[in-house]
């Protein structure tokens, strides 16, 4: 199925974003390993953590997580301390995603897991038991969910963990994001230039209520940037969060939009100056690269977006989707050293009626449905992909008077 989406003149609206994906599958592992009494609030509807739900409440010991990675990463850490024997398993495109050095680090601290198909990739058949912990290396440009997992399970360790991250650490908002997380529940440590320690420990149970998600709010940040007269009230963000996301708001003021806190949210408008070009370092948010990739585009503002090395290996490669797609419509984006994506301006002829194609990457339907702000509308294939991480998007747009179309 295709979707046809057009974009009104002017746009006023309420969203109620959704919950942090990033937050709710974290807290989901916490919950389980303090073995908690509560149910957690304003839990994410999103198919990454509805599959993650539905993994830890099965009895079962083969878990299907379809295309969600940070279930595959956490329930694989999860699993190999949990006594048992589990087979973890997923899409044909997560049996191509590499968890080779995730897989390594936990042998390493006293796990057991096989590869069921193909070395180095998904299933897997995990015989949980005790893991030993200890001292660890580690590359520091890895997927940050590949730490995460080690950092939640290591004070189940018998002596706990001491993780050395080697090289250019990326994503440091999500490793900290994880340690707060963890010290919610009543686990500390220590985190010294490039050294995290973790003590054997327990886990406490806590109450908790996730926040929205601010990498759902940047594709509205885009649709103010993008749309002549918009203005959005964006429900449940906070100004002290612990989403690294949250910097999308510092990176969309040189273009245009300005971000003012209300009581119990944000309230976005096109209302400043606009920069002639931006050059942006994204190792820590490389998920907000599609959204200032196409909104630079098609502003027509010059762009240089560095590390941007873990793009390769997300739900596709995004830097070869997002080339590709752009392409469609006259814009020749180029790759360096597979961690820079930057366009000098330059232009080819577009296609008569370009068609987005969302490669199974929820990102990239969301980061293209506002290019209909400038073209009048879109078409884009695969809509459904959104369920991955905001279910209710095109819902919300609807509200926000676009007009859509199944064709």
């Amino acid at each position: 199925m295709s979707l046809q989406v057009f974009a009104p003149d002017k746009s006023v609206a309420r969203i109620m974003l959704p919950a942090s994906k990033s937050i709710s599958n974290r807290i989901l592992i916490l919950n389980a390993l303090s073995r908690s009494p509560y149910a957690v609030g304003n839990l994410s509807d999103c198919d990454d953590t509805c599959v993650m739900v539905e993994a830890l409440r099965s009895g079962s010991t083969c878990f299907d997580i379809h295309a969600a990675g940070t279930a595959m990463r956490f329930m694989t850490a999860f699993l190999s301390q949990k006594p048992g024997e589990w087979e973890l398993t997923g899409s044909a495109r997560m049996k191509q995603r590499p968890i080779r050095l995730l897989v390594d680090a936990l042998c390493l601290l006293g796990g057991r897991i096989e590869y069921a198909e193909n070395e180095g990739f998904p299933p897997l058949k995990i015989y949980g038991r005790p893991l030993t912990g200890g001292k660890l290396e580690l590359e520091g440009n890895v997927s940050s969910q590949y730490i995460s997992a080690l950092l939640m399970t290591a004070p189940c360790m018998q002596k706990g963990l001491e993780l050395t991250l080697t090289g250019r650490i990326i994503s440091k908002p999500y490793i900290a994001m994880t340690l707060r997380l963890m010290e919610i529940f009543g686990v500390g440590s220590r985190w010294s230039g490039n050294v995290i320690a973790i003590a054997p420990g327990t886990y406490r149970p806590v109450p908790f209520t996730v926040e929205s998600d601010w990498s759902a709010a940047s594709y509205w940040y885009e649709m103010a940037a993008l749309l002549p007269d918009a203005e959005f009230e964006l429900a449940g963000l906070q100004s002290d969060s612990t989403q690294g996301d949250a910097a999308i708001a510092d990176y969309f003021r040189p273009l245009g939009v300005s971000t003012r806190y209300v009581d119990g949210g944000v309230r976005i408008r096109r209302d400043g100056p606009v920069c002639r070009e931006m050059n942006v370092d994204l190792t820590d948010q490389p998920d907000l690269a599609q959204t200032l990739v196409v909104t630079c585009a098609l502003k027509g503002i010059p762009f240089r977006f560095t590390g941007l090395q873990s793009l390769r290996i997300k739900e596709t490669d995004r830097m070869a989707a997002l080339k590709t797609e752009l392409k469609k419509w006259g814009y020749l984006i180029t790759d360096v050293d597979d961690s820079v994506l930057q366009w000098s301006g330059e232009r080819c002829v577009p296609e008569t009626s370009p068609v987005v194609d969302t490669y199974d990457d929820h990102r990239m339907a969301m980061a293209f449905a506002p290019v209909s702000a400038v073209t009048g509308s879109v078409v884009i294939r695969h809509p459904e992909v959104v369920n991955k991480s905001y279910p209710s998007f095109w819902q919300h747009l609807a509200s926000a008077g676009f007009k859509m179309k199944e064709l």
